[in-house]
């Protein structure tokens, strides 16, 4: 069993150098708080750890089934005021208030759904813009409840040190992006919504033609991405101790846009390179504000001109080869594929 499971890894990891990459980054990145907790440092990482959630769950949801959400940032929201209100005036600690403002997300994410079900393309991203802008009404609305434009402040924080908030925003970061991975993977023996995603992204009345209960997956991702989101916006509400409007801004829904197809819109590990790339770089052109969002603009115009896939996935493209015959992957320099023996030439 152990042999079996070593010549697995070495296979499906060890041999394709972008999964390999994968797993040094995520072992670096548990292991940074041994070589720095410089507090500013860590405040950055905890921040990108829990933006790489958020921006993923876009990803799965507008990135593989074509519903492109402008509205994103509702379900931030929403998980970050429910998280909020039940630490706030119940008392509930984050381990609990999270998971049950993901929940609500969820619910969230399945109200936004029912237009997806008529509408598509920009009609569809329209409605979803205005979801956000209807919840911030509301918040405004009720300020004894919600703070009004002040936010609900005032909340316990994730943990009492601040390596162990980054241990949490990682942990929970690796999982959430592997699950999100499993459920795309179009080659998973195990699970096949990731297939059925290509297919209703690619054509959706196909899909529907050849048997597949569109509306089902629909729902599903909706779902999914919801929840994810949900939980990032209830570790932003604890880390930063306040749930408020920026919480809904709609600047904060373009942001996931731009880093998912900054790194690579339908691969998920494009969304992670996106994250940790530009949301580092802006903050340490905080020394130049009087050029930072110059220089962070024509950053993302030069990549998306030259690499217009995605920084992620055109570095995969150089490093891996597919075969033509049986569609393995194949580290660069091979002639041959290493399962079937075709040539890669």
């Amino acid at each position: 069993m152990l042999r079996r499971l070593v010549k697995d890894f070495q296979g499906d990891v060890l041999a394709i150098p972008g999964r390999l990459i994968a797993l040094i980054f995520f072992l670096l990145l548990f292991l940074l708080p041994l070589i720095t907790q410089e507090p500013y440092t860590l405040r950055i990482l905890i921040f990108a750890n829990i933006f790489v959630i958020f921006a993923v769950s876009w990803d799965f949801l507008s990135g593989y089934t074509g519903q492109v959400n402008f509205g994103h940032a509702l379900f931030f929201g929403v998980a970050a005021y429910t998280a909020a209100m039940l630490n706030k005036y119940i008392g509930l600690q984050p381990w609990a208030t999270i998971p049950i403002g993901a929940i609500v997300a969820v619910g969230a994410g399945v109200l936004m759904c029912l237009p997806a079900l008529r509408l598509r393309g920009p009609y569809l991203s329209l409605v979803t813009l205005a979801f956000p802008l209807i919840l911030l009404g509301v918040v405004k609305a009720f300020p004894d409840v919600t703070g009004g434009e002040h936010g609900i402040t005032g909340l316990t924080r994730l943990s009492e040190s601040r390596i162990t908030d980054y241990y949490i925003s990682a942990v929970v970061m690796t999982i959430s992006v592997f699950i999100m991975w499993k459920l795309t993977d179009a080659r998973s023996a195990l699970v096949r919504t990731g297939i059925i995603l290509h297919a209703i992204r690619e054509d959706e009345i196909a899909a529907r033609a050849s048997g597949i209960n569109t509306i089902r997956y629909k729902l599903l991702a909706f779902a999914v991405g919801g929840f994810f989101a949900g939980i990032a916006g209830g570790l932003f509400a604890h880390f930063m101790r306040i749930a408020g409007p920026s919480t809904l801004d709609l600047m904060l829904s373009f942001q996931a846009i731009i880093w998912t197809v900054f790194g690579g819109i339908v691969s998920i590990y494009g969304a992670v390179v996106g994250v940790y790339f530009l949301y580092p770089l802006m903050e340490f052109l905080r020394v130049i504000p009087e050029l930072r969002i110059l220089i962070f603009a024509a950053i993302v115009i030069v990549i998306l001109l030259f690499m217009p896939e995605g920084i992620a996935v055109w570095i995969r493209d150089k490093i891996e080869r597919a075969c033509p015959r049986c569609k393995l992957s194949n580290v660069w320099w091979r002639r041959t594929c290493r399962a079937c023996g075709a040539s890669l030439y």
